[in-house]
């Protein structure tokens, strides 16, 4: 790997590691449902503008079912989900919890897909499970919702590598990247009325909702096709091992979240069922 492909790598881990912190932030002040929306219409709108500039037609007519569905799958509901557990769950678990997407994806695929589990894959999926056993204890009494609503999110992200091969392999991947955005976004949007925010959002927050739609969602979607176009899909997915690092320093860091050894000893744990799972 060159080094700026390594520099991107990373910038990308911190970003979405990132994204965590700026919904642990917004979530409280705006609610699950307008924290998730915005960050999607923002991302989505930033990325048409971006491809317009450069002349990418997403060919909106041709591919809106699948942007919709994907959107929803990948973006829509998972951002929903974290959203509400942030009201409970630190952003150092949230990111953890998150990693274990690519051992869903490898259950999924088994039952779906037809696609072997090899010795390594098995082992990974025991130890991420080890790992969330061990990395949610201290939360399991107090938030089992939040903790649940943690782990579907991945699964649903697991569920969209499933989709994506089956029913939508020839949609075009940056489409996708705004398509799904602003798509998921639009079908949202009316719900906000269900929670509507209690009250007008604090600089901090603002500042957090723009971080997260421009930065996390607009930039670091850039920077991942970026990558898998330079070091191919399999190399860009090794972002997920670096993710868990920078969500809990992020968490640490800026918002006082405490990093216990269980919590150290189960992201070390998912981390390397990941690995593991994403090996050929």
């Amino acid at each position: 790997m060159k080094a700026a492909d390594a520099a991107r790598l990373i910038a990308l881990a911190a970003i979405w590691g990132a994204s965590f912190l700026f919904t642990r932030i917004v979530a409280p002040a705006l609610g699950p449902i307008a924290t998730a929306d915005l960050r999607m219409l923002l991302g989505g709108a930033a990325l048409a503008a971006y491809f317009w500039l450069i002349g990418y037609d997403p060919q909106w007519r041709r591919w809106i079912r699948q942007y919709t569905v994907v959107g929803m799958l990948t973006s829509g509901l998972p951002f929903l989900l974290f959203a509400y557990a942030a009201l409970d769950l630190t952003a150092g678990l949230l990111s953890v919890l998150n990693a274990t997407s690519p051992m869903w994806g490898a259950l999924l695929s088994f039952f779906f897909l037809k696609e072997g589990l090899s010795p390594a894959r098995i082992a990974g999926l025991v130890l991420g499970v080890a790992g969330v056993a061990l990395v949610s204890r201290p939360a399991g009494a107090i938030a089992p919702l939040a903790v649940a609503a943690a782990l579907a999110a991945p699964f649903l992200y697991g569920l969209t590598g499933v989709y994506l091969k089956r029913w939508a392999a020839e949609a075009p991947a940056r489409g996708m990247a705004v398509g799904t955005q602003v798509a998921a976004g639009l079908v949202v949007l009316p719900f906000i009325a269900v929670s509507p925010p209690a009250a007008a959002p604090t600089p901090l927050v603002a500042a957090s909702v723009l971080a997260l739609g421009l930065l996390c969602s607009a930039v670091a979607y850039v920077l991942y096709f970026r990558l898998i176009a330079d070091i191919g899909a399999t190399g860009a997915l090794t972002v997920t091992y670096l993710i868990p690092v920078f969500g809990v320093l992020w968490g640490a860091v800026f918002l006082g979240e405490t990093v216990s050894l269980s919590m150290l000893g189960g992201a070390a744990l998912v981390v390397l069922g990941t690995v593991l799972v994403l090996r050929k």
